[in-house]
């Protein structure tokens, strides 16, 4: 039964349109079926479709909000899944093709697609700099957010990820809820661009939602986060040194 399981849910995200969507909706945010159609340059009959077999599978919901309709994922789990997926595929070399079959290369990917232009390249930049990863910060600047919580002392590892007093003060200092819940408060993820360790979880997402609606970061297209100037203070509280990380996003603002 288990392998059956197994296969079924291999078997939702084998079509490429499917996995398409499902890239596309690890931004975090809500989607109309017209905009995942979009997406996955296909017709709005077929990504229907396409979106009511995820839903079975439980892989998204859909949500009414008035009279308009639109899908997310599901919960934290399923976009792990799809991130540790991706992740694998890109690690691996295997790339989607026509057919749904894959094959090999050598090339730099750009939300696992080969990069083919200066535009692609600029947005792997990006993306490598400062992504979100379903609901909290990916990349080299989510890694670095890691790093300094760790280096001062706001975050442990003595007996497993935890928040210290004196970080659940500078948290809350910069208007970050810290609030207990069914879901892990910190968490590691492996970031699938920088092959390190990542904070996902309850509070790493509300700082990303703290970090949007202060204007400190700013959502930069599909997945891609830019660093506002605004961010230097409160991520220097983080212990990031946004200055000395560089990268397409500067603190700067170039």
């Amino acid at each position: 039964m288990e392998t059956i399981a197994l296969a079924e849910v291999a078997a939702v995200l084998a079509d490429p349109s499917r996995a398409t969507m499902c890239l596309a909706l690890l931004d975090g945010r809500a989607w109309t079926v017209g905009e995942l159609a979009k997406a996955a340059g296909i017709a709005l009959s077929t990504a229907s479709e396409h979106v009511t077999r995820l839903v079975d599978a439980g892989f998204v919901v859909r949500v009414k909000q008035g009279r308009a309709s639109y899908v997310r994922i599901a919960d934290p789990r399923v976009a792990e899944l799809i991130e540790h997926l991706a992740q694998h595929a890109v690690t691996s070399g295997a790339l989607p093709r026509a057919g749904g079959s894959a094959t090999r290369s050598p090339r730099k990917t750009v939300g696992h697609r080969p990069v083919t232009g200066l535009k692609s390249s600029l947005r792997v930049k990006r993306l490598g700099f400062a992504r979100t990863c379903y609901d909290h910060l990916a990349g080299v600047l989510g890694v670095a957010v890691r790093d300094g919580m760790l280096a001062t002392g706001l975050v442990d590892t003595a007996d497993g990820l935890t928040l210290t007093g004196r970080g659940r003060e500078v948290l809350t200092g910069l208007g970050v809820p810290v609030a207990a819940g069914r879901r892990p408060l910190l968490r590691d993820c492996l970031d699938w661009t920088e092959r390190r360790d990542h904070l996902a979880g309850a509070l790493p997402a509300a700082l990303l939602d703290r970090a949007v609606e202060a204007g400190w970061v700013g959502r930069d297209g599909h997945r891609a986060v830019k660093v506002h100037p605004s961010a230097v203070e409160p991520f220097a509280a983080l212990g990031v040194d946004l200055a000395a990380l560089g990268g397409p996003c500067r603190a700067a603002g170039h």
